[in-house]
This record gives C-alpha cells, sequence and structure tokens, in this order.
C-alpha cells in the first residue's frame, strides 16, 4: 500500500476544490444567466466542509498605501476579516516604483497545483506621480512574488510585458487555462503611435491585453484580448466554474461601471453579456474581485471598490451569471478601505500556519 505525502494529499484536495466543489452545471435562469446547481452533479453541498476549507485570504492595497496587506476570515465568514501582521503590509515592493496597486493572488495549475501561489500586481505609486503621466510613460511591467506556502513570498521581480507604444501596464491578474496548459496574464494597457514616442498625443482606448507563461519569469508576446472601442475596458477578474464555463467581471471606465460576462466553451469561447449591453451590476465602483462561499457553493462573492468612497464593499449572488440580482452583503465585520485586490480560499492547515506566522 502507498502511503500519500501531505503534499500529495494538498494537491489532490485543491484539485478537487477547483474542479469538483467549484465545478457547477450551468442552468438558463433568468435573462440568459447562469445557475449554479451541484445537486445535478451528484454533490451533497451540505458536505463541502469535506474538502478542509476553513477560511479566506485576501490580500489588498490601502489607498494612499502601495504595498500588498493581508487579511484572513474569521473561519469560514466570508464577510468577517481580520488584519494580519498587526495591519501593517506583508510585502513592499524594492523595484520600479517600489510601490504595488492591485495584488492578486494566483493558485498554481498543472504540476504546481497545491504546491506553488504567486502574488502579482501593478507597478504604480502615485504618491510620485501623477495620473496622466502614470497612463502616458507609466511602467510598462508587472510585480511578480512566489511562495509554495503561502506564508513566504520570494524572488520579486519586475517583468516588462508591454512594447514601447503602451502608456501603462495596470490591474494585472492570471488564471491557469486547463486548454493551454499555461497561466493566462491578463491587463489593461492603452497605446501611442510609433511616431509619438514620447507619448504626448492623443492614445487608444484602453483595451485588455493578454500573454501565456508557464513561470512568470518569460511571457509570450502580447495580443489584445478585449477591446470594445471606444469604450475603456480595465480590471478584469475571471472566475472559472468549470474546465469550460467561466465568469468574467470587468469594468467599462467610461461609464464607470462594472458588469460580468459569461462563457461556457473556453476562456476564448463565446462571451455573452447577459441583460444587453447595458446591463450593469454597479455604477461608480472599480477593481471587483469574485470568490466562491466556502460553505455554499451556490453563492458568489463580489468585491466592488468604490474608490471614491470607502474601498471594498461586498455584494452577493446566488445567480451570478447575471447583471441582475447582486445585492449588498452584510458589512458589519467588513473591513473599510481596502482597495482593488484578490481574495482566496484556504484549508484549515494554511489557515492555522497563516494565523500562527502573522497574527490576527
Amino acid at each position: 500500500m502507498v502511503q500519500a505525502t501531505p503534499k500529495a494529499l494538498w494537491a489532490l484536495a485543491a484539485l478537487l476544490f477547483t474542479w469538483s466543489s467549484l465545478a457547477a452545471s450551468i442552468k438558463s435562469h433568468g435573462s440568459g444567466g447562469l445557475f449554479l446547481d451541484l445537486a445535478d452533479l451528484g454533490v451533497d453541498v451540505t458536505k463541502r466542509q469535506t474538502n478542509n476549507l476553513a477560511g479566506y485570504l485576501g490580500a489588498f492595497f490601502l489607498g494612499a498605501d502601495p504595498y500588498v496587506y493581508f487579511y484572513l476570515s474569521n473561519g469560514n465568514d466570508a464577510l468577517s476579516f481580520r488584519a494580519l501582521n498587526r495591519g501593517q503590509p506583508v510585502i513592499r515592493p524594492t523595484k520600479g516604483t517600489t510601490g504595488v496597486r492591485d495584488p492578486t493572488i494566483v493558485p498554481g495549475g498543472g504540476s504546481e497545483l497545491g504546491k506553488k501561489w504567486y502574488i502579482i500586481g501593478t507597478d504604480l505609486h502615485i504618491g510620485r506621480t501623477t495620473w496622466d503621466a502614470a497612463q502616458r510613460t507609466g511602467s510598462r511591467g508587472i510585480f511578480v512574488w512566489e511562495s509554495t506556502d503561502l506564508i513566504n513570498w520570494t524572488n520579486e521581480r519586475l517583468v516588462t510585458v508591454e512594447d514601447a507604444t503602451a502608456g501603462m501596464v495596470w490591474a494585472p491578474e492570471a488564471i491557469w487555462d486547463p486548454a493551454k496548459g499555461q497561466y493566462l496574464v491578463h491587463w489593461a494597457s492603452k497605446f501611442y503611435p510609433t511616431s509619438d514616442p514620447r507619448h504626448t498625443g492623443n492614445p487608444t482606448n484602453i483595451r485588455m491585453r493578454y500573454a501565456y507563461t508557464s513561470d512568470f519569469k518569460t511571457f509570450s508576446a502580447p495580443q489584445t484580448l478585449i477591446d470594445k472601442n471606444p469604450t475603456n475596458i480595465i480590471d478584469l477578474n475571471y472566475l472559472p466554474l468549470s474546465p469550460t464555463s467561466f465568469l468574467r467581471f470587468m469594468k467599462d471606465e467610461t461609464r464607470k461601471t462594472v458588469f460580468v460576462e459569461v462563457s461556457n466553451n473556453g476562456l476564448f469561447g463565446t462571451w455573452t453579456r447577459p441583460g444587453g449591453d447595458g446591463a450593469i451590476i454597479q455604477s461608480g465602483v472599480e477593481g471587483p474581485a469574485s470568490y466562491l462561499d466556502n460553505v455554499d457553493p451556490r453563492k458568489v462573492h463580489l468585491l466592488l471598490d468604490f474608490y471614491g468612497s470607502d474601498g471594498y464593499r461586498p455584494f452577493e449572488s446566488t445567480n451570478p451569471g447575471s447583471n441582475s440580482g447582486w445585492v449588498g452583503s452584510n458589512r458589519n465585520n467588513f473591513p473599510k478601505n481596502l482597495r482593488h485586490g484578490s481574495v482566496l480560499p484556504i484549508n484549515g492547515t494554511v489557515y492555522e500556519a497563516l494565523r500562527q506566522r502573522w497574527g490576527v
């Protein structure tokens, strides 16, 4: 009899979490939305805790403080978080502008499943520049850190992903593409003509760009992922429901709204916007960050950054593939002034290790 190692069991749990517990059958519901029904897959949703999901780890920046801050949930309460490290940053960049915004935790995929995690973010310290300059001659790279335990973060690097015509690279995120067997990394950029090397003229609209990588060191040539010209699009966030079904949330920077689109046939399948081109989830917000509830897999949580007010506020829906039906969640135990980041469901071993290492 072969005895499985703890690391192997962790990887198996992560695999089941990603493609079984998170998987959902796709049904028509409402105006072209999705309804997540694990019962159709023969899964007892009341026993989702057997995957040992014990809580959530959040990574955010705080307004004028462009560093990575960790927040740990109070058990499996998806709406109750406490600051780790006594409210001090867990990561302070030393390269580029020495400021990082929009940190996102990327779980490993493929052979790195359950063994590796990455944090990527925007190279921008707005206190040392202006918003105009940040979009004309901003950084064309993304920050990267990596970890094998979600505790220790090493190998800081700033990797250039765009060419010299790009004015900036904003809000990078990444998702494992099971069809490609690599990480799809995406970000927002605008571009200037080659005849305008100083970027003093009029740029293109902002569009979403992407590249593939296996190690967050070497990237494929960037390509356009989403271009809704003349509309400016930023802050793209994917939520996988199965190996072929995805939601993607994004901000219409022109109208200052966030909406969701749906694909049932892969990351490069046919994407539809439930409710039509004018349908939105919320206005006056940015930085959508989605995550599934550890206890009720029919529920999706969505953080929306009220950037002109108190930062992230939580929303929720049991019909997340629709632009209607999202409601504000209870905010009694949700911290104020958290800015664009991400939330990762974690198991009991990681939860306790984080608590022990960083304190609450």
